[in-house]
């Protein structure tokens, strides 16, 4: 035997058995004829090795991974242009899959997982296309006539690991190679049309200009202010916080943001706050061709940094959204609190919030509960303080006790009463009144009236998708977790996103996409959550031994964990749903 690193295609003809039920000497005719005046030719043409041949299929060894998808595009162009005149029920089309990895030959023949990975593309590609390996895409990046389309990582039939992989969206013949890399995480879906009519905008963060880097969460704050001002007039589309911030101190190339982000529009400046002063630069530029658009600068007083965020947020409106009225403008705006000393404490408490990292280190209401202690009836505030109760039961696994339950019930109550028309206070509540309250019919109101009075906010969107995996509506669970990716598309929590559209396939026994769901999770990194939700796939896809030993790997990393903890950290409206994931969890040997 003999090993070697080499590239390998496998193909087949998609619907093989169905053509040979309608015409079976046809059907067969035209494969041999395919072969001999096509596929053959080609792949010899690009130094391909036919290893075997099995009825509908072909496996094919190439020393180059360049050689073997030019082979493949080849082929597929020249069947599209032979399959244009056939109807549509009695075309040939292959499916391809290629790997470059280390294979075994012996006696002709080739083994190992570059063979298996190569053979399980081919079965996840499309009629007429081409799949790849993350490691043949980096082989051939620039060298080849072909678009890629990022699939992300898939959970391949008998292949341990999730294996990252990418679709060939291919084009017409042209004389150069132009690979273009078309990543879904960072785009808005083409199925959103109504999103992408939309004037669409990121706002990155501002440079601090104060020479104090202690100010860093004031600059951060007056950028999320104006993200929300924006993110209220129903006729913009606005990233999200959390993947605007992701560039946040790099060195940023507008261009790139744009096609990341999938916005027409970027807004980037800076803030300065010295000696009771402040100063908000801003420049708006249009991303597919780096064209400045408006730029200006805002003085006042630090008392007057409400409107001069507002001064901001018109004028970047006139610009890109002219039709709005002034009247919505107006409507728009509002004054959270009188007390600036309230207002810069919330901003530390919000900096302190976005930072994933100390969630399990440092008490997260502390900010909050000063800001309320200097204005009580600041509602951002208060309904920021009741959510830490929420937080350290889903980050830290710790419940808060029935004293701290109600408190923390009591001031979500006192917060909604004090606005209850923003979107930030009812959302935020919605899912504190379903998840610790368990009051899922008033949850779901309250959500939607949220989502309504802002329909870009990134996680008012997220959170309608945990409410409704509670009331057990999994549908429009993955809808809402859909929109939150295409608001915040490179959210550093977006694990979590994919974590819920896992559980809600798991609801709907579509468990192949679950674990597909759960290995993109998987990729941006492996917790309890995430490992829970590939389980329950796992053990309704009937792959018990895979699930117990990812519950092996979920008790390492959590030796206390306990399968009744699903009722309690994932409560339900259905008792039976509840009674479901504990068994499902026992079955793949988590202790009850």
């Amino acid at each position: 035997m003999d090993r070697r690193l080499a590239a390998v295609l496998a193909a087949d003809v998609a619907g093989y058995s169905r053509l040979m039920g309608i015409d079976e000497e046809g059907t067969l005719a035209r494969l041999k004829s395919v072969r001999r005046m096509l596929l053959d030719p080609t792949l010899a043409a690009h130094r391909g090795r036919v290893v075997k041949t099995t009825g509908d299929g072909i496996l094919v060894e190439f020393a180059s991974a360049v050689d073997a998808v030019r082979s493949a595009v080849e082929v597929q162009r020249r069947m599209a242009d032979q399959n244009a005149a056939v109807p549509t029920e009695q075309r040939l089309e292959f499916r391809i899959g290629i790997h470059i990895g280390d294979i075994i030959f012996d006696d002709n023949d080739i083994f190992g997982d570059g063979v298996n990975i190569a053979a399980r593309l081919e079965g996840i590609a499309e009629p007429g296309g081409v799949c790849i390996s993350d490691d043949a895409q980096r082989q051939v990046r620039g060298k080849v006539d072909a678009t890629f389309e990022d699939l992300g990582p898939q959970l391949l039939k008998n292949i341990a690991e999730p294996i990252r992989a990418w679709r060939l969206l291919i084009g017409g013949a042209s004389p150069a190679a132009a690979t273009t890399v078309v990543n879904h995480a960072f785009t808005v879906p083409a199925s959103s049309p109504a999103l992408a009519e939309k004037a669409s905008i990121a706002v990155l963060p501002f440079q601090n200009m104060s020479g104090d880097p202690e100010q860093e969460y004031f600059a951060d704050g007056v950028v999320e202010d104006i993200i929300t001002a924006l993110s209220r007039f129903r006729s913009l589309f606005v990233i999200a916080r959390n993947s605007s911030f992701t560039y946040k101190g790099k060195p940023v190339d507008i261009k790139q943001v744009g096609r990341e982000l999938g916005v027409r529009y970027v807004l980037e400046g800076s803030v300065r706050k010295s000696s009771g002063r402040v100063r908000i630069t801003a420049q708006l530029i249009e991303a597919g061709s780096g064209t400045h658009l408006w730029a200006d600068r805002f003085d006042g007083e630090l008392k007057d940094v409400f409107d001069l965020q507002d001064q901001v947020t018109a004028n970047v409106v006139s610009v890109i959204a002219p039709k709005i009225q002034q009247s919505e403008i107006e409507r728009t705006r509002s004054k959270p609190t009188d007390r600036l000393d309230s207002y810069d404490l919330f901003l530390r408490g919000i900096a302190a919030y976005a930072d994933r990292s100390k969630w399990g280190v440092t008490e997260l209401g502390e900010w909050f509960n000063k800001a309320c202690a200097l204005d009580p009836n600041y509602a951002a505030a208060q309904i920021m303080l009741a959510y830490s109760s929420l937080l350290k039961q889903t980050t830290r696994g710790t419940p808060p006790g029935a004293e701290e339950l109600a408190e923390a019930l009591r001031i979500a109550e006192f917060a909604c009463a004090l606005a209850s028309d923003d979107p930030f206070v009812l959302a935020r509540a919605a899912h504190m009144f379903a998840y610790l309250g368990h009051d899922y019919d008033r949850a779901e109101t309250m959500i939607e009236e949220a989502i309504s009075l802002n329909s870009n906010d990134a996680a008012a969107w997220g959170y309608r998708g945990w409410i409704s995996l509670m009331c057990v509506q999994p549908a429009r669970a993955i809808e809402s977790f859909e929109r939150r990716l295409q608001l915040s598309p490179i959210d550093p929590g977006r694990a979590s996103m994919w974590n819920g559209i896992s559980f809600a396939h798991f609801m709907l026994g579509q468990y192949e996409q679950g674990r597909a769901a759960a290995a993109k999770a998987l990729v941006i990194g492996e917790d309890a959550h995430t490992l829970s939700a590939l389980i329950m796939n796992e053990v309704g896809s009937g792959r018990l031994d895979e699930a117990r030993a990812i519950a092996g790997r979920l008790l390492k990393l959590r030796p206390d964990l306990r399968a009744s903890y699903a009722r309690q950290n994932f409560p339900t409206k259905s008792v039976e749903w509840g009674d479901r994931m504990v068994a499902v969890l026992c079955e793949a040997g988590i202790p009850a």
